[in-house]
């Protein structure tokens, strides 16, 4: 397709970088759902007190990607206890310098995806923000607050730096922009289940099936649906039509609550075995 034009910095109009090629998340998360296996995201606050033990966990756990957080004061779309979690990293000293340098001793093996507000890279400046992430072993970008059309600097800065920028589509986004979102969008398309903001909930939206279906029938990446998802039987449901599910608040509010690595790895596990359990019938 045609770059997709947005209004840079200087208020001129240019083109979004075209896509690349398939990078490694994308053929990674692509190699585990052709054989057969629905797809586990956990989401982790980092600054926590012992996020990255809880990294390892989730990992050991069953996780295929893991969301690293990397708190922002004035987040857009997270409820109030990725908020919590956000606002007590910030208050322990958080930064993302001192969340590169944790995650430089993190030897994991699956990819971790940087999940902030556009803020951050832009104050740091896109390329030496792009280039850290790479060095601390992050492999792609979430960036909730930058619409597809804004993306140009940190497309540019992220692309050449091998970061793959996963993008988000909703419940009313139009079919045509769903389409140029899955286009644009590397590593997977990330379905948000419902509008609003992040945060457990008793039930799964029916949205969720609805955007899942939409998705697929307009792209061949991996499309993983979050938001909302609380339980192992709503990992199933929403995963179902898809090729996997993020959970965060369930996994964040337990570690506010101070369950430990273990106790985190008890209940990813139980994800996990309720995905494989569903794809084994």
């Amino acid at each position: 397709m045609k770059g997709v034009e947005r209004f840079d910095h200087a208020g001129t109009r240019g083109p979004l970088p075209e896509p690349p090629s398939p990078g490694p998340v994308e053929e990674y998360l692509r190699g585990l759902r052709s054989s057969g296996r629905k797809l586990l995201g956990p989401y982790i606050t980092a600054g926590l007190p012992g996020w990255v033990d809880h990294v390892r966990a989730v990992v050991d756990a069953g996780a295929d990607t893991v969301e690293i957080g990397i708190p922002f004061s004035d987040p857009a779309m997270d409820g109030p206890v990725i908020q919590a979690a956000s606002e007590q990293a910030l208050a322990a000293g958080a930064t993302p310098a001192s969340i590169f340098s944790d995650l430089r001793r993190l030897d994991v093996d699956v990819p971790l995806v940087a999940m902030t507000y556009y803020n951050l890279p832009f104050h740091m400046g896109e390329e030496r923000f792009a280039g850290e992430m790479v060095d601390a072993g992050l492999a792609a970008m979430i960036l909730p607050d930058v619409p597809v059309e804004e993306q140009g600097p940190w497309r540019a800065a992220a692309d050449a730096a091998g970061v793959e920028t996963v993008l988000l589509a909703g419940p009313i986004t139009p079919d045509d922009r769903l389409r140029t979102v899955c286009e644009q969008s590397r590593g997977y398309v990330y379905g948000v289940n419902l509008m609003g903001i992040t945060g457990e909930r008793a039930s799964v939206a029916e949205t969720s099936a609805v955007l899942a279906g939409r998705l697929k029938a307009v792209t061949d990446k991996p499309v993983l649906m979050g938001f909302g998802v609380s339980t192992p039987e709503h990992a199933v449901e929403v995963a179902a039509p898809a090729d996997g599910v993020i959970v965060g608040t369930a996994i964040v509010r337990r570690i506010l609550d101070g369950e430990s690595p273990e106790q985190i790895h008890d209940f990813v596990s139980s994800l996990r075995a309720a995905l494989d359990a569903q794809d084994s019938l």
